[in-house]
């Protein structure tokens, strides 16, 4: 990858889209604005980046020139000294750059649907669920995002049997999609009197919300049923046949909401959850047929595999798929998940890169 020629490159698109801008013309087109608005925002980081490249290369290319006039010897050695640390941070640079010119995954800008389900270990594996819930709750709070629940079906020891939440917000996707598989925990239970510890587990379930225009589906497939919502949301859930559960019968998909104040608005969330796992049947398949060709370790598309397993005895927490092990697990589940979701995203982008470099 010759980064000096990319570069170039972006900072030419980069110039246009600020001409492009400029143009009061653009002001009556609301479309095309905010389309050079992200545009020119995707490019910014990397036009700054060249910047500072080139003015590394500037300085290396000067230093160099007073090494090989060699006039004066305290001089020489300075320029000698500064060449040396700007090959190290040249080094670094080119690297951070070509990982930013990876292309993004289109899906990785889009909001995002999870769900969370008990798996084996019985109530323990119940408040796991709602543990991660806790957790995924707080991530999504210190990085602006908005939550709302859509589903749950509450355990009676605490926790949850299933429960299910759309995030909006900035890279939601991007950020979210590497939680998609079965997370293991080892702890004592609350209820265990014999002090043993117990291993239980959850899936998670990361799916792309996708708009109308994403996926067709013919209302003639459908089976909508209504029915009382219980649980979390209000007095209001006692009183009406609020909750909706729609069945597309071509593929026995179920999906329902009951966390909405309306038949209608509970409709409309059931349908984004339709779409979203259609599209994400789709987007499996990809998945897997890409994993097959690159090896991936992170993004393998296989929702059953064991990715993660949180150690509460030692207060370790280990990722398998890039064997990270950190030991900060009670900051982990207060919500501190950025090391681990960046250790996956610089794995999954590196993978990529070599890819393209292969290609």
């Amino acid at each position: 990858m010759d980064i000096e020629v990319k570069l170039k490159q972006i900072k030419s698109r980069f110039e246009e889209v600020n001409a492009a801008m400029s143009d009061p013309s653009v002001f009556d087109d609301p479309d095309k604005y905010t389309k050079l608005t992200k545009e020119r925002s995707d490019l910014e980081e990397l036009v700054e980046d060249y910047d500072k490249w080139a003015d590394l290369k500037n300085r290396f290319d000067g230093n160099k020139e007073l090494i090989d006039l060699n006039e004066d010897a305290e001089i020489t050695e300075m320029a000698r000294d500064e060449n040396k640390e700007i090959v190290v941070e040249l080094d670094r640079l080119e690297e951070e750059i070509k990982m930013k010119l990876v292309p993004k995954d289109p899906e990785d800008s889009k909001n995002a649907i999870i769900e969370i389900r008990a798996g084996t270990g019985g109530d323990e594996a119940a408040i796991f669920a709602g543990d991660l819930f806790d957790m995924y709750r707080r991530f999504a709070d210190g990085e602006g995002w908005k939550m709302s629940l859509l589903s749950l079906n509450e355990s009676e020891k605490g926790g949850y049997k299933e429960i299910s939440f759309s995030l909006e917000g900035t890279e939601v996707f991007g950020k979210m999609k590497y939680e998609s598989g079965v997370h293991r925990v080892q702890r004592v239970p609350a209820t265990e009197s014999q002090g043993r510890v117990h291993t239980s587990a959850a899936t998670v379930a990361v799916l792309p919300e996708v708009e109308e225009v994403d996926i067709h589906i013919n209302p003639a497939d459908l089976r909508v049923d209504t029915f009382r919502a219980s649980g979390a949301g209000g007095q209001h859930v006692n009183k009406t046949d609020s909750a909706i559960r729609i069945t597309h019968e071509p593929t026995g998909i179920v999906v329902e909401c009951q966390e909405e104040r309306s038949q209608h608005q509970n409709k409309e969330r059931a349908m984004t959850m339709l779409r979203a796992k259609m599209y994400d049947i789709e987007l499996e398949k990809k998945q897997k047929a890409r994993a097959a060709e690159r090896k991936s370790q992170v993004s393998t598309g296989d929702r059953s595999a064991k990715i993660r397993t949180y150690n509460y005895p030692q207060g370790r927490l280990t990722d398998h798929r890039i064997n990270l092990t950190l030991y900060n697990l009670d900051s982990i589940m207060k919500g501190d998940i950025e090391e681990v979701v960046k250790a996956l995203r610089v794995q999954d982008n590196l993978e990529r890169m070599n890819e393209m470099a292969e290609s």
